[in-house]
């Protein structure tokens, strides 16, 4: 089977879309299948039916509704007889913020319905799906995500976030733009180190919304004492960084089911997110599972406060919640359970009629 999968970012670029498909590519692979990968934001049309005329996969699997699928719905594969076939796995933002747009609900609608298959990567995602009235039945595939470490490279992320002994270092591995609510954390954890002078914050990843990440940065200075931002980390070295850190902190505002926090879990840090519906899983576990980290009210910066106060005063706290966070991590989908996954809404798509 020849795969191209289509993503708004992929490597070298560094995000969270970029990590998922790079893993699907490896794991599709490790299967014998053919894949490409290939990135759509700011590409032309254009150049998108070259590459897809070109590589003439038997399917295209779109990641992201809107910044990859609604690309499809003009592209027109020359020797192809009947519909086009293609799957696609939704974003938080497609169905949190994207589709309450009305510029874009018709048109991320549009690419639902023509899909062969929808591949749901959590069960926040797969909840708001069933909140959408034309949303189709019968091709929704849930396909639980793995993890997986690209190298073990060492990385200095203290040395980089100015820590001291002693220091309880919160780590923030995302891109830069409003939806992560990068802003919002630095604000909150200004109040932290006021309060606990040994507080520190490092950032990593790149400035997606030039505008945002510019004030960004400008913030970051005024707080240099105690924040940092630093690039992108090498995917091989990202297990290091994980393991340098005390707590590992998610503040979307709209989010599927974070790479970060799954990330976090496997090396066994806590978890500090945004109790919004795609990190109450990961956070709270289920069946009897012991909860890997601490949820807050993105609307209200005192509860991270308070949060955040807890994890820096209870040494105990943290390492129980890494702890059960590992072992959580230990017992969830392998990188080939998730390919077996991602096989199985495949082989339904190219065997589908078509909507």
């Amino acid at each position: 089977m020849r795969v191209l999968i289509l993503s708004p970012t992929i490597l070298p670029s560094i995000t969270g879309n970029a990590i998922t498909v790079e893993r699907w590519r490896r794991a599709l692979e490790n299967r014998g299948m053919t894949v490409q990968t290939l990135a759509t934001r700011d590409q032309k049309i254009s150049l998108l039916q070259k590459a897809i005329d070109h590589f003439r996969p038997d399917l295209v699997h779109a990641h992201h509704a809107f910044h990859s699928g609604v690309r499809l719905l003009d592209i027109s594969p020359r020797g192809r007889k009947g519909d086009f076939p293609y799957v696609v796995s939704p974003g938080g933002t497609d169905l949190y913020i994207d589709l309450e747009m009305t510029g874009r609900r018709e048109a991320i609608s549009r690419v639902f319905q023509s899909a062969r298959a929808i591949i749901v990567q959590g069960p926040g995602i797969l909840e708001r799906l069933k909140e959408i009235p034309s949303m189709p039945g019968g091709r929704v595939f849930p396909v639980p995500k793995s993890v997986l470490w690209f190298g073990n490279d060492p990385f200095p992320l203290r040395r980089l976030a100015g820590c001291l002994p002693g220091d309880v270092l919160f780590f923030l591995p995302a891109g830069v733009r409003p939806v992560k609510g990068n802003l919002e954390c630095l604000f909150a954890l200004e109040r932290v180190h006021e309060a606990r002078s040994r507080a520190r914050l490092v950032f990593a990843g790149p400035g997606v919304e030039p505008t945002y990440a510019a004030r960004f940065a400008e913030e970051v200075r005024r707080c240099a004492n105690f924040a940092a931002w630093i690039p992108p980390i090498p995917p091989a070295a990202m297990r290091s960084a994980y393991e340098q850190a005390d707590v590992v902190i998610n503040a979307s505002l709209s989010k599927g089911l974070s790479n970060s926090l799954l990330e976090g879990m496997a090396a066994g840090r806590p978890l500090l997110a945004s109790d919004i519906a795609g990190n109450r899983g990961p956070i709270r576990g289920g069946n009897g599972e012991k909860p890997a980290g601490l949820l807050f009210d993105p609307r209200d910066p005192q509860d991270f406060f308070r949060q955040a106060l807890r994890l820096i005063d209870d040494p105990a706290l943290r390492n129980s919640l890494g702890q059960a966070g590992r072992r959580r991590a230990e017992t969830r989908t392998t990188l080939e359970e998730e390919a077996e996954g991602l096989l199985r809404a495949y082989e339904f798509a190219l065997k589908s009629p078509g909507p």
